[in-house]
């Protein structure tokens, strides 16, 4: 590798752990005072108009960069090893790190303009590294991701112009105050419609799987703590707002869909990479439904929590497709831990994570917004949805787990899986520590004092009930082809709709452009091509030339042409006389 990306990778990773110490010390500090610091910069002041730039730094924004910082760090030193034959590596370097800068604007803006410039510079740069392998799908699904995220743009440009009634863009001054004005009740909506495009909720969610032709450490990095938690963290901003509004009401529907629509669809897809983002989406619709309910804290610390164990898992994927030769399909891998222990290890705690195995990272969250949904008054339908999405999220983690680890190995005769990548076994080790005690740490740090939830016997089980029958399944599963048990069960339509995310790929893409493209296909044809064309250009070039032949046959000088041409003069002559 060139010294000068080796020295690039060296110094991001270097400076970004840095800048994560600090943010951590300066969280413990915020946190042990009760501080909040609110500062204000005016760029430009001229007659009543002034241009500040304000920054928000309490706990939860400091601490959401401190997490942010230390996952980017830790992918960057990863990309050293992953991307070494990438030639323009510097390239993707100092696109992750305007990723990165996008994501904190993001998180310290209490001001909607310059949340403006973060999230659209999440758009712009998730746009340039979903390209980044130069080829036809990456092309589809950049441009599939970038106008999906475009319609969020827009509301948060709209929630501009409409807050310009107030006299100031700084959101935080009319949460609570404005909280009835008719006004309010638009940008709420706004809000939500923004959150949901950027966080994939339905019927936006197939920009999400798509957006898996970015670089593994791209994916890492997107799905764990950065692009996806956009719309989450904004909304858990706005909560005072929002609470209690009725479109939430129609939010928490929305997001149990997708958590469990997720969950379907990741038991019948073979791609690794997809399989992950399909847990991220369900997860997602975890955090947006639990924000819903009213419970902004939850959701942050479930945020918090997952972002560590999905960064590691995408990071397991990588070094496994890495050593697969680029092969992502899952039928052909098997038997791996006897090959790659540190990375199966890596792997096999990050999915134990997010399954909410007792003690991990995802245990404490996860636990905890099951009992509080069990405790709240909500109907039956939402029940459902959140445990069944529960033991779906138990259920692919163990059909994965036995593709990749416990079947025999299908790819070829001749193989040489080696586990001696220390850079990003490295790597993988510090999101692994953190995978296992950042849900007891965040406990302490988050929540005021602890949460002791009292519910019947089996409704405490409840949890415990359905991750055994969702492994059971799982385990049953992947020892028989899945297509084959759908014949007995549903008929073949039913399961493609299933397999392919309640059909919502093609309603994004064929769906919006397909009638279009036909009617503007049916205009070409009859008028542009049809009688428009006829009284127009192609029309008029064909008198023109039929006169210029004409005329061209006078201009061979023939005598006999002259001849003719004069008779039939005198002959017009004489009839017009005779009339």
């Amino acid at each position: 590798m060139n010294k000068n990306y080796f020295s690039i990778c060296f110094i991001s990773f270097f400076f970004l752990f840095l800048f994560m110490l600090l943010n951590f010390f300066f969280m413990m500090y915020f946190v042990m005072n009760n501080m909040v610091l609110f500062l204000e910069w005016e760029i430009i002041s001229f007659n009543s108009l002034s241009v500040v730039m304000s920054i928000l730094l309490d706990w939860m924004s400091l601490l959401f960069m401190m997490f942010v910082c230390l996952i980017s760090s830790v992918v960057i030193y990863y990309s050293k090893s992953y991307m070494s034959s990438e030639l323009n590596l510097s390239r993707f370097i100092i696109l992750v790190l305007l990723f990165i800068i996008s994501m904190i604007l993001l998180i310290i803006s209490p001001n909607m303009i310059s949340i403006l410039l973060g999230w659209d510079g999440l758009g712009l740069v998730s746009y340039c590294l979903v390209i980044y392998y130069q080829n036809l799908k990456s092309y589809n699904a950049g441009m599939l991701t970038v106008l999906s995220n475009r319609i969020g743009d827009v509301m948060i440009l709209m929630i501009i112009s409409w807050m310009m009634n107030f006299g100031s863009w700084n959101y935080i001054f009319y949460l609570e105050f404005m909280k009835n004005d008719y006004c309010m009740i638009y940008i709420s909506i706004m809000i939500i419609l923004a959150a949901m495009t950027k966080s994939a909720q339905i019927p936006f969610s197939s920009w999400l799987p798509a957006a898996m032709a970015a670089p593994t450490p791209v994916s890492a990095l997107v799905h764990s703590s950065t692009l996806v938690t956009a719309g989450v963290y904004l909304l858990i901003r706005f909560n005072l707002l929002l609470s209690d509004t009725l479109f939430f009401k129609f939010l928490l529907l929305i997001s149990g869909l997708t958590m469990f629509m997720a969950g379907v669809s990741a038991n019948y897809e073979f791609d690794l990479k997809k399989i992950i983002a399909l847990s991220t989406l369900s997860q997602l619709g975890l955090m947006m439904s639990i924000l819903s309910m009213g419970l902004p804290l939850l959701a942050f610390f479930h945020l918090l929590t997952h972002a560590m164990f999905k960064a590691l898992l995408f990071m397991c994927a990588g070094v496994i497709i890495h050593m697969m030769n680029d092969i992502q399909d899952i039928r052909f891998m098997g038997g791996i831990s006897l090959y790659i222990p540190m990375t199966c290890l890596c792997m096999n705690i990050s999915n134990m994570a997010l399954c909410g195995i007792p003690f991990l990272a995802g245990f404490y969250s996860k636990d905890l917004i099951l009992e509080m949904v069990s405790f709240s008054s909500f109907n039956f339908l939402i029940f459902f949805l959140y445990y069944i999405s529960t033991g779906l999220t138990m259920f692919y983690t163990i059909r994965l787990t036995m593709y990749l680890m416990v079947n025999d190995y299908n790819l070829l005769s001749i193989y040489n899986l080696y586990d001696e990548d220390y850079i990003m076994v490295k790597s993988m080790l510090v999101l692994l520590f953190m995978s296992v005690i950042s849900g007891s740490m965040l406990m302490w740090l988050i929540f005021y004092y602890p949460y002791m939830i009292y519910l019947p016997f089996n409704l405490k089980l409840m949890v415990i009930y359905v991750s055994l029958m969702g492994m059971f399944m799982g385990f049953m599963i992947s020892n028989m082809n899945i297509y084959s048990l759908n014949k007995y069960l549903v008929t073949y339509n039913m399961s493609t709709f299933l397999c392919v995310m309640w059909f919502m790929p093609n309603l994004s893409t064929y769906g919006l452009n397909y009638y279009f493209l036909n009617y503007g296909q049916k205009l070409l044809k009859n008028i542009d091509f049809g009688w428009s064309e006829m009284y127009s250009g192609w029309g008029m070039f064909n008198i023109m030339k039929n006169y210029s032949i004409f005329y061209s046959v006078y201009q061979m000088n023939n005598f006999k042409i002259y001849l003719f041409s004069f008779i039939m003069w005198i002959m017009i002559y004489l009839f017009m006389l005779l009339i």
